[in-house]
């Protein structure tokens, strides 16, 4: 692994190549925060996808795309003389020493759900007017979900353990059986969907990567479908349900 001489020597080089594309490049120069904002959705939805698959390499690759989206915004922010990427750097800083006081403080926490009880409660300190003011607007639905759950756990709403949220689930999906009206129904299965992703998160379990694990699993036992389709010349979309569950099977095994 490199020293850190040498990481902080990359990030400078780094730094470099930036303010040179940024001066040369007719596509670099042309960037603005909007311009880039979609193209860093897409650079962390891949590597969300690299962080699934566990694959290292193309993890570095991924992380390197991030970063350079990072120092990118940080160099219109100083074009802008709004901050640069050291005011950045010095921020985080801040706000990581401030909200760590069981390491640079004397604060004792035994473990790590203490940890996070006091990170919600330093952040109210901080100036946020709600524990759920930090979930962003533009979250995925499941996420969000997932994060609002943690918040507010934070500050000690949460269930005493897993039975007593299933529990929960079994009365939200309850109510949706029960409910006849098409707008009402979906409020239900939003509070079923809700509940879901609470037991999955006090199970230990993260929603979000089992439901892309499964849509992947899908995918790729669908694609065998299609081949074995393929094979015998088959059109699946000719083939009564009965035939293609069976195809289905045969994919799966």
């Amino acid at each position: 692994m490199n020293t850190k001489a040498q990481k902080l020597e990359a990030f400078s080089k780094l730094l470099d190549i930036m303010d040179d594309l940024r001066e040369k490049c007719p596509w670099d120069k042309k960037q603005t925060l909007q311009s880039l904002r979609h193209l860093t959705l897409e650079e962390v939805y891949e590597l969300s996808d690299a962080l699934l698959e566990e694959d290292l390499q193309e993890i570095k690759k991924e992380l390197g795309d991030v970063l350079l989206h990072l120092v990118f915004y940080a160099k219109i922010g100083s074009e802008k003389d709004a901050f640069d990427i050291a005011d950045v750097i010095n921020s985080l800083n801040e706000k990581l020493i401030f909200r760590h006081p069981h390491i640079y403080g004397e604060v004792e926490v035994k473990d790590e759900e203490e940890v996070k009880q006091n990170w919600e409660k330093l952040k109210l300190k901080e100036g946020n007017k709600s524990v759920l003011s930090g979930v962003s607007k533009g979250t995925p639905s499941m996420v969000k979900a997932f994060r609002i759950q943690e918040k507010v756990k934070g500050i000690g709403f949460e269930f005493r353990n897993a039975e007593d949220a299933w529990k929960k689930v079994d009365e939200e999906l309850e109510e949706f059986h029960t409910e006849t009206d098409l707008v009402k129904k979906e409020q239900e299965l939003g509070d079923v969907f809700f509940s879901l992703i609470n037991y999955a998160r006090i199970s230990g379990i993260n929603p979000d990567s089992a439901l892309e694990k499964t849509n992947l699993k899908f995918i790729s036992r669908f694609q065998k479908m299609e081949n074995l389709a393929s094979e015998r010349n088959l059109d699946l979309s000719e083939m009564p349900l009965e035939e293609m569950d069976l195809l289905w099977e045969e994919a799966k095994n």
